[in-house]
């Protein structure tokens, strides 16, 4: 009878167990827990990775950079089931009963495997030697971006007016009308005067700055003081076609010198605030951007601090040299510059074809 009531209930427990088995669905209510966790991963890895190289730079060490092409999450889940009894065909008082196990469980495992590709060969040069495309540039200012900021980072050059810059540890100052000019060019862009279109002139798609024809005083004040600064004269439909180069042809076009990612990356290694004993020792060289710079716009475009512990509200931090690295998460300007290098790097690889992972490691 005993038996005949284990063998029933052990039943009835398998089939619960293997109900569960078959009626879970791990894909579906994975989803939202598995993106949110891989974004957030990914992203933190990338503000790290890129810190490390703007500090490697500072130190004369070779930037390295290892992307993460692909996540596969494998999913597995199992059930065991072990039961065992023993009939006392002879009861006496020292073992009077039947006796009877049973156990069950459910193994549940999530293996993913993180596929990386190493930035090398021709798109290492694409991305971190070729200059940023103009065009692309100014889609960054008509989506909204502040056209004085975006071009302090990205340009070289504007017809010709130069941009500070940083040339063999060296601050190279920037021409006296180029920082009124990215003031004026930012209240024309908060005006809503200049607008961009992409047209399509033989093999190559072209950039056209089109000037709208209503202007208040202020505006009209701001436009001339452009043209004459960089020698425009749009014609009679307002249009002033974009190129790269250091020079104009004719005073239809905007010549813009675009940085590439290896210089705006060493711009930001000239502002980092490297312990003293490092500069003392030779390790690397004295700060060209100084924080405490009367003009803001001399200051570093990103301010990375350095000590011996790193605050726990960092906003990304290294570990390097036996020395912390960060970038405070109470300094806005350096996250919004920091943010805005993955959006330069995407400008930079414009018309690269990924490549095929060459180092898959399994996580877990």
């Amino acid at each position: 009878m005993y038996l005949q009531k284990f063998v029933r209930n052990g039943f009835g427990a398998m089939s619960l167990l293997l109900t569960l088995i078959g009626c879970s669905s791990i894909g579906p209510g994975a989803i939202p827990r598995d993106r949110t966790d891989y974004l957030s991963s990914i992203a933190d890895s990338w503000k790290e990775q890129t810190l490390l190289n703007v500090v490697r730079l500072r130190y004369g060490d070779a930037p390295s950079f290892l992307d993460v092409s692909s996540v596969i999450s494998n999913y597995a889940i199992g059930g065991q089931l072990t039961a065992g009894g023993i009939i006392n065909s002879n009861p006496t008082s020292v073992a009077p009963w039947n006796s009877a196990t049973f156990s069950g469980g459910v193994a549940y495992q999530d293996r993913p495997t993180v596929s990386y590709t190493p930035l090398s060969g021709d798109k290492f040069t694409k991305s971190l030697l070729r200059p940023i495309p103009p065009v692309g540039i100014f889609q960054l200012i008509q989506a909204g971006f502040p056209a004085d900021f975006v071009l302090q980072i990205t340009v070289r050059s504007l017809n010709g007016i130069k941009n500070q810059g940083v040339s063999g540890g060296q601050v190279q100052a920037a021409d006296p009308a180029f920082y009124p000019l990215l003031d004026a060019l930012r209240r024309l862009q908060l005006s809503g005067t200049v607008s961009l279109r992409l047209e399509k002139r033989g093999p190559e798609e072209v950039g056209v700055l089109v000037l709208a024809s209503s202007r208040t005083p202020q505006v009209n004040q701001d436009l001339n003081f452009v043209m004459d600064t960089l020698h425009l004269r749009p014609g009679k439909d307002g249009e002033l076609a974009i190129v790269f180069g250091a020079v104009q042809r004719n005073e239809k076009e905007f010549a813009v010198l675009s940085r590439s990612m290896a210089e705006i990356l060493i711009d930001l290694a000239a502002g980092i605030e490297v312990p003293p004993e490092h500069v003392a020792e030779r390790r690397t060289m004295p700060s060209t951007r100084l924080a405490t710079a009367e003009n803001p716009r001399d200051r570093p475009l990103v301010r990375i601090q350095s000590g011996p512990a790193v605050p726990p509200d960092a906003f990304s931090s290294i570990h390097y040299r036996n020395t912390w690295y960060w970038i405070s998460d109470r300094d806005f300007v350096s996250k919004r510059v920091f943010t805005l290098l993955m959006i330069f790097f995407s400008l930079a690889e414009t018309g690269v074809a990924p490549q095929v992972p060459a180092l898959t490691i399994p996580v877990g």
